[in-house]
């Protein structure tokens, strides 16, 4: 009787701990990519720190000027943190056009997330000269650091800070997975 009772308690234990390796399986199988991917809308507002930027070099052009620089963004909102970036901005005085291209990292959370670092090497801003309009896209697609997050954002321009540095807010769409 009692090693009936032992064989017992043997075929229930092996039953449960295939139980639980299930669980765990649909545990995993939830936090996989497909299962646990979600996109989530994103806003907030920024600082460009100009008066910080390092110039790396200035090259005169027939119609302007192009200059390497390295510079600092402060994002609050969804995404807060901060952006360093690399920049080549091509100003065409004759057209009366600013573009800025070139390398950025995002370092800080979105949306309440443990850090995170973000590479975007696709960015592009296109500034009107004489009316102060500014625009741009942001693609911080290339994930370096946290967890696993990708965001596509429009940035409008909304003036200058008392320090004379460009101000501006984004919005977009940053997914999980």
């Amino acid at each position: 009787m009692q090693r009936h009772l032992c064989l017992q308690l043997r075929i229930v234990g092996i039953v449960a701990l295939a139980g639980a390796t299930s669980a765990a399986a649909l545990a995993a199988l939830y936090r996989s990519p497909i299962a646990a991917t979600r996109t989530v809308h994103v806003t907030g507002s920024g600082v460009d720190d100009l008066s910080g930027a390092i110039v790396h070099s200035k090259r005169q052009t027939a119609t302007g000027l192009i200059q390497l620089s390295t510079a600092t963004v402060e994002l609050n909102g969804d995404l807060h943190g901060r952006v360093l970036y690399q920049v080549t901005s091509v100003f065409d005085y004759k057209a009366g056009t600013l573009v800025n291209t070139g390398n950025q990292v995002f370092s800080g959370t979105v949306t309440g997330s443990d850090p995170v670092m973000l590479h975007d090497a696709k960015f592009r801003f296109e500034g009107n000269l004489t009316s102060g309009e500014d625009k741009g896209s942001v693609y911080l697609l290339d994930h370096i650091a946290g967890p696993q997050v990708q965001c596509t954002l429009q940035v409008v321009g909304s003036g200058k800070n008392q320090d004379g540095n460009p101000t501006f807010t984004y919005s977009g769409e940053c997914t999980f997975g």
